[in-house]
């Protein structure tokens, strides 16, 4: 079977290439340029849709990516192939509001925050929230946009660069009980692995992929498994069910766990599991994970994950059929 992937960075698709070829299925890649183009007279060609599309696709110069991929994506849904993190996912993955609402629609607790357009509001905002706070871009990744202040008097004087969307995050500063935030990946409604990743050394650029480099400056390692989370964990339990809820097939969530007793979920990114450094992290079962590691191609045997020991779904069950002839990728 075949995988198209819709992605706007190269440099995170090396890890999955090779996965995917262990697993015996191909992955065609469909980067969303300036020049991509769809054929809309045409169907699209065979096999299951993938979007890694992110929302820090204008820092890597492709800020029409999110656009493009929302036309790619409802062209392949509405022809009726199976489409992983779909228009859904992406409208949330773009949005850190929208995510702030369906978490605490759904119960979860989450920081105060309030939306801004603009700037003219910002002061009024920040005090309303109080200090400590954060402001944050409302579309962003990696940590990028997201500054820390003490007093909102501090805020509202910095030098802050714009939204790509315009729209800023006034969000109250949750204290951790210590210097790290957790995430958690769920693949197809089911909790795969949770990850420790450090804070002591500052900042909000927390990715913990191949492509992004993180210092350590700690007696931590930036990134280590949690073992200790498992799907009963509380937070966990009431995640596994509400992303596919929302139209989300693969996401990370992050989480910290505060001084005031509070498990508060921070964000989530629908469209970007992570491809971390496993060599870095503790083995699991005497084996490194890969990220096509919990599916299969046909008559192959489903692997079992190296965390949690259980074999991933089936890729038959992502299967649609194939149209007489597939239109060439453009």
């Amino acid at each position: 079977m075949t995988v198209h992937v819709l992605h706007d960075n190269p440099e995170w698709l090396p890890p999955f290439r090779r996965a995917f070829e262990q697993e015996g299925v191909e992955l065609r890649e469909w980067l969303l340029d300036d020049s991509a183009t769809i054929e809309l007279s045409e169907e699209p060609p065979a096999g299951v849709f993938w979007s890694r599309l992110s929302a820090s696709a204008h820092t890597r110069g492709r800020p029409r990516a999110k656009e493009t991929g929302r036309g790619l994506l409802a062209w392949a849904e509405a022809s009726g192939h199976r489409v992983v993190n779909g228009r859904r996912a992406l409208e949330l993955e773009v949005s850190k509001s929208a995510q702030h609402a369906a978490l605490k629609a759904a119960g979860i607790d989450v920081p105060r925050t309030i939306a801004v357009l603009g700037r003219e509001q910002l002061a009024a905002a920040a005090e309303r929230v109080g200090g400590p706070l954060i402001l944050k871009h409302n579309q962003g990744g990696k940590g990028l946009g997201v500054r820390a202040y003490e007093t909102p008097a501090d805020a509202v004087d910095a030098d802050l660069d714009d939204s790509v969307d315009g729209i800023t995050l006034v969000q109250e500063r949750l204290l951790p009980v210590e210097s790290f935030v957790t995430r958690a990946e769920f693949v197809g409604g089911r909790f795969v692995y949770a990850v420790r990743v450090d804070t002591s050394a500052g900042g909000f650029e927390l990715c913990p992929a191949d492509a992004c480099e993180v210092g350590s400056g700690s007696a931590h390692e930036p990134f280590e498994l949690r073992p200790e989370i498992t799907a009963e964990h509380p937070l966990i339990a009431r995640l596994a069910p509400l992303l596919p809820a929302l139209g989300i097939d693969v996401a990370g969530v992050e989480f910290i766990e505060t001084t005031d007793g509070r498990t508060v979920s921070t964000t989530s990114t629908p469209t970007r599991t992570t491809t971390p450094r496993w060599r870095r992290w503790p083995r699991c079962r005497g084996r490194g994970a890969s990220p096509a590691s919990s599916v299969r191609s046909p008559g192959r045997r489903r692997p079992r994950h190296p965390v949690c020991g259980r074999r991933g779904p089936d890729v038959t069950s992502l299967h649609t059929p194939e149209p007489a002839s597939a239109p060439p990728l453009r």
